[in-house]
């Protein structure tokens, strides 16, 4: 490929990029990454450049109690900002994550909105294109709605990876774009003029997280812990276990800096590496804390915020496997820990942790394993302390869609405070005051849809 074909090709996406009425600063960003991409940058990470974290370079956080009280006098200079971006359609449904029931009929939009009553700290959400309307329409409903602020999340044009231009696709055009990743957060931030707003208004600390982890929310010890240490960027990890394989863990670079790696950076010969639990044994949680002021000086000096690139290989169609394979450039949030000198790392427990990206998690939040609490938290009562998250699987074929996990389960979820693991295979329906208790497995052989009857104790494998 030639300098003028590049420069051609660029051009293309820039104009692209300026028709939809994307910012300058943004539009800068992608052209950055992309001359990445045509020079031959993978944004592969090597084991060979970094070395694992040890425990006596984070803190932990049943240590920092003493911060409590200088986190509770910060509160009402801090911002929870949620990440509102996602649709359920790993679940079946077309609309925002944010708007499923999970707990006491309450989805995680309002549960986080209960949430916000209770204190002194800011809440904005960012949203996509893709959720932004109904989450508008959700919060109108909700007497809490008024005081969330909202910003909304970039696009960037998606890459063909035979020509490295502009992807095309005059059936659907909205298939051309990609969400740019929850990296995205700085520049939407600046960019909506929300960072000038907050800190106009006082506000110093932002905490970010996912809406479908009601795990995260502004933990006093935690925000007193950043607030006096005057960290620029805080990352909470928690401890790797076999079901957190896939999760970017916090390592250090050659040069001293603590950074993050994705699965989606590892080379494909170093997963095994990845993925030992023992080598990398801290995870990102995706529960990020970081100084507004300092997001609006790195935005200041460099023009844009040089996250390490991801550079994710897909169809242009999702849903199409035939469809023109196409690089989706996209960063992470909490890489942006290795842009600045100044940052921490809290090792914090499961109960900041328990997200819902599958119907196998919300199975188990719904069920009794999780309490709704009257100060809007959901608190673990699961009774296997040794055992850090409760593993379901169910058979995709019958439980992938939200509707299919209802049909199977009319009464609700069964009792699983007293579960360790709980795999399903094959169409089987729970009636009601179903328990389960250890570890178990339920399997339907058969061609016709089998019934757990109510009442039934599972405490050993069950074959019908």
């Amino acid at each position: 490929m030639g300098v003028s074909t590049q420069a051609d090709r660029l051009s293309a996406f820039v104009e692209k990029m300026a028709g939809a009425g994307l910012p300058n600063l943004v539009i800068d960003t992608f052209a950055h990454y992309y001359r990445k991409v045509v020079s031959g940058e993978t944004g592969l990470i090597f084991d060979r450049d970094i070395q694992p974290v040890r425990p006596e370079e984070i803190a932990f956080h049943e240590k920092l109690d003493d911060f409590r009280a200088g986190g509770h006098r910060a509160m009402a200079k801090t911002v929870r900002i949620v990440l509102n971006g996602g649709l359920g359609t790993s679940m079946g449904l077309s609309g925002p994550k944010s708007l499923i029931a999970v707990k006491a009929g309450q989805s995680f939009l309002q549960i986080i909105l209960r949430q916000s009553e209770t204190g002194p700290v800011q809440l904005a959400f960012m949203n996509s294109f893709n959720t932004h309307e109904a989450t508008l329409e959700a919060l109108a409903a909700e007497s809490a709605g008024n005081r969330a602020l909202l910003f909304l999340q970039h696009k960037f044009p998606k890459i063909l990876q035979g020509t490295l231009g502009p992807a095309e696709w005059p059936a659907n055009r909205e298939l051309e774009w990609n969400p740019p990743g929850h990296g995205d957060v700085y520049l939407a931030l600046h960019e909506s003029g929300l960072l000038e707003r907050l800190m106009a208004d006082g506000i110093r600390h932002a905490f970010i997280c996912n809406c479908d982890n009601l795990g995260a929310r502004v933990d006093p010890a935690l925000l007193g812990y950043f607030a006096t240490n005057g960290f620029s960027f805080m990352m909470e990890v928690a401890e790797k276990t076999p079901a957190d394989l896939k999760g970017g863990h916090l390592a250090r670079h050659g040069d001293g800096r603590l950074i993050l790696r994705e699965a989606a950076q590892c080379p494909e010969d170093e997963i095994d590496a990845f993925q030992d639990i023992e080598r990398y044994r801290y995870f990102n949680t995706n529960n990020i804390w970081v100084r507004l002021d300092r997001i609006h000086d790195l935005v200041r000096r460099h023009n844009i915020i040089d996250l390490p690139m991801i550079l994710n290989p897909k169809t242009l169609d999702p849903r199409d496997s035939a469809s023109p394979p196409v690089f989706q450039l996209e960063s992470a949030m909490g890489a942006a820990i290795s842009m600045f000198d100044d940052t921490g790392a809290v090792c914090v427990p499961r109960s900041r942790f328990f997200p819902v990206k599958t119907t196998n998690d919300l199975l188990a939040v719904r069920s009794d394993a999780f309490e709704y609490t009257a100060d809007h938290s959901l608190q673990s009562r699961r009774r296997h302390p040794g055992v850090p998250a409760l593993k379901i699987w169910l058979d995709p074929a019958h439980y992938k869609k939200i509707e299919q996990l209802e049909e199977r389960f009319p009464a609700g979820p069964p009792s699983l405070k007293d579960c360790a693991a709980l795999s399903v295979e094959g169409d089987v329906l729970f009636e009601k005051g179903v328990s389960v208790r250890g570890s178990v497995s339920v399997r339907n052989t058969g061609k016709s849809q089998a019934v757990v009857p109510a009442g039934t104790l599972i405490d050993t494998d069950l074959t019908l």
